[in-house]
């Protein structure tokens, strides 16, 4: 009788394990179709994706980024600024012409005829070149001139700055593959591991625990599978962004595989980019624009002379009376606003006021490039020593993981053992894959505070 029981109770624990059994296989062929679609799905938007090296990226992106297209559109405003201050020193031709008729009645005076309505008819031609402006014309095309070599600071600064983003995004998605490779190789060392203990059940030398155990860590590693995978995506998306691509998709081509190159001291990466950077140059330019306008203020309030001259033909008629014949005039004016009632005082305080605030900003920023210069040497050296130091980790984590599952074979080690060699493994391979990356923009990043990045050198 007791055997009876004994009997029946070890038929349904092997029915429950059936059933448990079965709904995994059900689960694991769900997952597999599911995941058959999303391959059909990416390969059927994979047929429009363009995928891009590193060097294809930065050529798409210095012609189509749009802070790029921004500061081109700003060097055609300051060139047209240039055009315009340069005609300051030009002769101003002027053409004019007047039809008309007049009655004045207080000339009767004069006699009845001097009421009489007269028609007037003219046409000239006006010409006026400064002679002396007390420096307004030469310093307004000084100021527009350094203006047009400000607007080309302002364009490196910004395809620098599209190089050094772009760089990054472009690693960002060979980080995000990398990572999905590695979550996915995970979860198949889960289910080899749970198919392993499936078979061992069948042998009778596990349990129903260690299947469901093992079930349960398949499951637990799909989540990050699905996360790395999009994470791929919105690295995709920026990098799409950041080229300025409206339509179709894109995807890099590379690994994280970065040869290690010389880290420059702080003194000698300072000392270059203060020589390079494209944003101090800038300031230096605003500099010099600030002191041209102090001294176009200062002439405001001064003496000045021009050249008139004017050539045209004329045409008068009164009842009964007409004449008409060439008119000619020519002469130097002399002009001298000696009170404007303290306006250019005023205007000369403000010019002065803003040179000031330019300079200091320039100073500000030597300051801001001497912190970003030692952050970025201090970020290179360190990004260099981790990738060095999770080389070898990886290699003895590989090793530890491969004595663990034989002896998890064996039945010398437990799935405890197995899955904490797992998770160093999956850890260190991520570590030294978030290291490279690091690296590789820890080195973009120098080349841009630095002020060379994308540019030969000089």
């Amino acid at each position: 009788m007791g055997g009876g029981k004994v009997r029946e109770a070890e038929e349904r624990t092997d029915m429950k394990i059936r059933h448990g059994a079965l709904g995994s296989v059900c689960r694991a062929g769900a997952g597999l179709i599911a995941a058959a679609l999303l391959l059909l799905c990416g390969g059927a938007a994979g047929a429009e994706t363009r995928v891009l090296t590193l060097e294809q990226a930065l050529a798409i992106a210095a012609e189509k980024n749009r802070d790029i297209e921004k500061a081109r559109a700003y060097i055609a405003w300051a060139r047209g600024r240039y055009v315009e201050e340069r005609a300051a020193a030009f002769p101003q031709l002027t053409a004019s012409a007047t039809l008309g008729r007049d009655r004045d009645e207080s000339q009767k005076i004069y006699g009845p005829l001097m009421t009489a309505t007269t028609d007037r008819r003219s046409a000239q031609v006006v010409v006026t070149q400064p002679l002396f402006t007390w420096g307004q014309v030469s310093a307004a095309i000084r100021a527009a001139t350094v203006g047009l070599q400000s607007a080309d600071e302002q364009l490196r600064v910004f395809r620098q700055a599209a190089s050094r983003d772009v760089s990054a995004a472009f690693t960002d998605v060979l980080l995000a593959r990398e990572l999905h490779s590695l979550a996915r190789h995970s979860l198949e060392q889960r289910k080899r591991h749970r198919d392993e203990a499936r078979r061992k059940f069948q042998a009778g030398v596990a349990t129903d625990y260690d299947v469901l155990a093992a079930e349960v860590s398949v499951e637990n590693a799909l989540p990050e599978t699905i996360r790395t995978e999009n994470q791929i995506r919105t690295a995709r998306e920026r990098l799409r962004f950041l080229l300025a691509m409206e339509s179709g998709e894109v995807d890099a081509a590379g690994t994280l595989a970065a040869e290690f190159t010389p880290v420059r001291s702080y003194e000698e990466a300072f000392a270059l980019a203060r020589a390079r950077r494209p944003d101090l140059a800038d300031l230096r330019h605003r500099v010099g624009v600030a002191r041209e306008l102090v001294v176009l203020a200062d002439a405001q309030d001064k003496p000045r002379i021009d050249l008139r001259g004017s050539y045209g033909w004329n045409y008068l008629e009164q009842p009964n009376l007409y004449a008409d014949g060439p008119s000619w005039g020519v002469g130097i004016q002399l002009s001298y606003p000696f009170f404007d009632g303290l306006r250019t005082r005023g205007r000369v305080a403000q010019a002065k006021s803003d040179l000031k605030r330019v300079e200091i900003d320039a100073a500000k920023q030597i300051d801001a490039i001497a912190l970003e210069t030692r952050e970025a040497v201090n970020n290179l050296g360190e990004a260099e020593l981790i990738v060095r130091s999770l080389s070898g980790t990886v290699g003895q984590a590989e090793r530890l993981l491969a004595m663990a599952e034989q002896g998890y074979e064996l039945g010398v080690k437990t799935r405890l053992e197995v899955e904490d060699a797992e998770l160093n493994l999956r850890q260190a391979r991520g570590s030294l894959s978030r290291s490279r990356r690091d690296y590789i923009v820890a080195r973009v990043n120098l080349d841009w505070v630095m002020g060379i990045l994308g540019e030969e050198p000089r």
